[in-house]
């Protein structure tokens, strides 16, 4: 066999006692990179399977915690970003066992399965969610610690819940305003994201998608919890300044579930700024530079992190988080909560 080359296709023959050459069809080299892009692809649906299935049990396990530590309530927007999380996972499986299958899209039908499943609408739907939420929690525990009083009145109470349902309004309407526009249905393929009326839209919508979702919830995160830090170490020296043999336990208590929480969303926001930088820089690499084609291995790579997060996100609520961690080990060792 020679060596392959651009320009000479691959030549299979058979020899028998005298040598011949029977008529076979030519295999190209586009014809070998289709078959490693779709075994690629394979692989790379796999493994992203195997994580919504790992982040399903995960996020249903912390959910178990928080419920059974009496956490659901009293931390109410850590909780909705868990069942976001949650619901990712989920359709992180449900979708990538579709896209392993060969689905031939046809009709209405075909066209609403195209541009909800096979673009990973629904699966942004939970993403999108908890990266919102993220900035909700921030803001939360910012009025709590910096403003205490202001976080009792009934009013902030009602703004938790509002703001728990417009982390999900928000990210199911966008969802639908950027995919179904842009999903095409050609010859029984989806073509998910193709249409745009020209390049300045697009470039629009990744900005919009780039500032909200990343920058402003990173810099929402950053001054929230850099002013708590703050407060608490201001809090901190009082206290030890005013210490006596008989301070309040319950005081003490709750002053470490407050730092527990505030240690985790910490963690949780700067693995989120990890996880999703290497999107972000290639989707800005491949919009302000029209010819620039990404690899499929770094567009993957991109793609994958941003998986991960959502499935990474328990690990961390399990090791961080002391109520949850109580329960856990509780479980673990057999011991009645």
């Amino acid at each position: 066999m020679g060596k392959i080359t651009d320009e000479s296709p691959i030549i299979s023959h058979l020899s028998s006692d005298t040598t011949t050459t029977t008529d076979v069809t030519p295999i190209t080299r586009e014809d070998i990179n289709s078959l490693s892009t779709r075994d690629t692809n394979f692989y790379f649906s796999c493994t992203v399977l195997g994580l919504g299935v790992v982040g399903t049990a995960a996020n249903a396990l912390i959910l178990y915690a928080m419920v059974a530590s009496k956490q659901h309530k009293k931390q109410l927007l850590i909780f909705n970003q868990n069942v976001l999380d949650l619901f990712g996972s989920v359709f992180t499986v449900v979708t990538y066992s579709l896209k392993l299958s060969n689905i031939y899209f046809v009709g209405f039908f075909g066209y609403f399965l195209c541009a909800l499943v096979f673009t990973d609408n629904i699966i942004w739907w939970g993403i999108g969610g908890s990266m919102i939420s993220l900035a909700t929690i921030s803001i939360e525990r910012y009025v709590k610690v910096v403003h205490p009083q202001w976080s009792k009145k009934k009013f902030f109470k009602r703004l938790k819940y509002s703001a728990a349902a417009f982390a999900w309004i928000f990210t199911i309407m966008y969802m639908f305003a950027i995919s179904f526009p842009t999903t095409i249905v050609l010859d029984g393929a989806c073509y998910p994201y193709y249409f745009f009326v020209d390049d300045v839209a697009r470039m629009i919508q990744f900005l919009t998608d780039f500032f909200f979702f990343y920058v402003f919830i990173i810099l929402t995160c950053i001054f929230g919890y850099w002013r708590i830090l703050i407060v608490i170490r201001r809090q901190a020296r009082v206290m030890a300044a005013h210490s006596t043999a008989g301070s309040s336990t319950g005081q003490a208590q709750s002053n470490q579930i407050e730092t527990s929480v505030i240690k985790t969303m910490i963690l949780v926001t700067a693995f989120y700024a990890i996880s999703f930088m290497p999107y972000y820089i290639s989707a800005l690499h491949a919009n302000l530079n029209p010819t620039f084609v990404p690899t499929y291995s770094s567009h993957g790579v991109s793609v994958f992190a941003t998986f991960l997060y959502t499935c990474t996100n328990p690990f961390i609520y399990s090791t961080s988080f002391n109520p949850v961690k109580k329960v856990l080990l509780d479980k673990l060792s057999c011991k009645k909560i």
